[in-house]
């Protein structure tokens, strides 16, 4: 396959926002305080107990630390919301992250709200996605604030562009959209959504000049759907056990003029956002 498009990779973005956050722990560490970042896990999901691990070692490199709390798949709600509460309370703990999914039996978006939406640092807690809406200060959404990220990492014209995002799921199609449409530098942009709902979705995506994929649908944008320059985001993710199918096939890079690897494209740069909601909860909660 010959590929044209100039590759976005999330890694160097993520290294970038990380090392601000680090330098930032290390003026907290000078004042005495040391960010904590609290995890709660509930069952024994291999793939989850895995994403678990990967945040705590991130968590010491940069000079956190993390209590976890560990409960068995057969927790009740109560059980959930009582360790969620006993973190939003602590105030030794600045940010607290419940890993998603959690069993089937149990309300994650109730557990949710049980949280000081300050410490949420995925930033999905309902006042939060109300302060996005808002244009407010809060904890941003994870992997929309990455996708910008990436977007103003490689100088990608977005202020007065057209961005067609595909999806529209809480986690990132809405919140992408309110973020990509603010009055800001790295946004400002004319943003469309669109779903698999619409039977001419692809005469939408034809037209953007950055295209964000985010409907959960593998291979779902193929070249056909994409304008011929045009920047392309691959957001949305499915699983198949440990195997990432992403929306957008690899073969829409002969027609994109950039675009994100189908690995370590948008996903570095969620965790490092992750952890900048982190620092900036533990500098907001000791200033």
């Amino acid at each position: 396959m010959t590929m044209s498009a100039r590759l976005l990779p999330g890694g160097p973005v993520a290294e970038s926002i990380l090392a601000d956050v680090s330098d930032r722990v290390r003026v907290l560490r000078d004042k005495g305080v040391t960010p904590a970042l609290a995890t709660i896990l509930v069952g024994d999901d291999d793939a989850s107990a895995g994403y678990i691990r990967i945040k705590q070692r991130q968590a010491a490199d940069l000079g956190f630390v993390s209590p976890h709390a560990h409960l068995p798949a057969d927790s009740t709600q109560a059980d959930l919301e009582r360790v969620i509460a006993e973190f939003s309370t602590d105030p030794a703990v600045h940010g607290l992250l419940v890993q998603h999914p959690v069993p089937g039996h149990l309300d994650y978006d109730q557990a949710l709200s049980v949280m000081d939406p300050d410490k949420d640092v995925d930033g999905m807690h309902p006042v939060n996605m109300g302060r996005l809406a808002l244009g407010l200060p809060g904890p941003l959404p994870c992997t929309p604030a990455g996708i910008e990220a990436i977007l103003a990492h490689y100088d990608i014209p977005v202020a007065g562009h057209e961005v067609v995002i595909l999806g529209r799921g809480a986690t990132l199609g809405r919140p992408l959209a309110m973020l990509l449409a603010q009055k800001r530098p790295t946004a400002n942009a004319a943003v469309t959504v669109v779903h698999t709902g619409v039977k001419d979705w692809p005469r939408y995506t034809l037209r953007a000049d950055i295209l964000i994929a985010a409907a959960g649908v593998p291979g779902i944008i193929q070249p056909e759907h994409v304008r011929p320059g045009s920047t392309v985001i691959g957001g949305g993710v499915r699983y198949e056990g440990r195997r990432l199918l992403p929306d957008v096939d690899e073969s829409c890079a002969e027609v994109a003029g950039a675009i994100t690897p189908r690995v370590g494209g948008v996903g570095p740069t969620t965790v490092a956002m992750l952890f900048r909601n982190a620092v900036s909860a533990a500098e907001r909660a000791t200033s």
